[in-house]
C-alpha cells in the first residue's frame, strides 16, 4: 500500500509553479470542475517515499524525473554526467524543484507524465453527460 491516496474520483497534480508549464496544468486542473488537490513542490515538500511511489507508478527511476538539460542543472553541476544513487537524486529534487523535469498527475491508479499543459485535456474524461445530441 502506497501514502500517496489515490480516488478514481480525485485529479492530483505534483507541479512546479517556478515553470510556466506547471502554472498553465495548474489552471488547467483548477478549472476543470473535477474534484482536485494539486502540489506545487516549490512549495510543499515531498517525502522520499513520495517521490519513490511517483516514480514507481510512472515506471520510472526517481533520476528521470530530473531535468538534466535544464540551465539550472547544468549551472550547478555541470555538463558532465553525474551518478548518484537515489538519495542523491532526492536531495537534488527537494532543493531545486524547478528541475522536475514533467508534471506527474494521478487519476485513480493511473500516474501520467505530463510535459505540456494540452496533454492534461487527453486524459480527462468527456464532461457531455444531459447534453443531447446534436443527431
Amino acid at each position: 500500500m502506497g501514502v500517496i491516496a489515490m480516488d478514481k474520483k480525485q485529479i492530483t497534480l505534483y507541479y512546479s509553479s517556478e515553470n510556466s508549464i506547471g502554472k498553465q496544468l495548474n489552471a488547467y486542473v483548477e478549472s476543470s470542475g473535477k474534484d482536485h488537490l494539486t502540489i506545487d513542490i516549490s512549495k510543499t515538500n515531498v517525502t522520499g517515499t513520495q517521490w519513490a511511489e511517483l516514480a514507481d507508478g510512472l515506471g520510472k527511476n526517481i533520476s528521470d524525473l530530473i531535468n538534466t538539460e535544464h540551465a539550472d542543472f547544468k549551472k550547478i553541476y555541470g555538463d558532465d554526467t553525474i551518478d548518484l544513487d537515489d538519495d542523491g537524486w532526492l536531495k537534488i529534487l527537494n532543493k531545486n524543484p524547478v528541475l522536475l523535469k514533467n508534471a506527474i498527475v494521478i487519476k485513480g491508479e493511473n500516474f501520467i507524465e505530463l510535459t505540456s499543459a494540452s496533454d492534461f485535456k487527453q486524459y480527462m474524461d468527456p464532461d457531455s453527460a444531459g447534453i443531447d445530441k446534436p443527431y
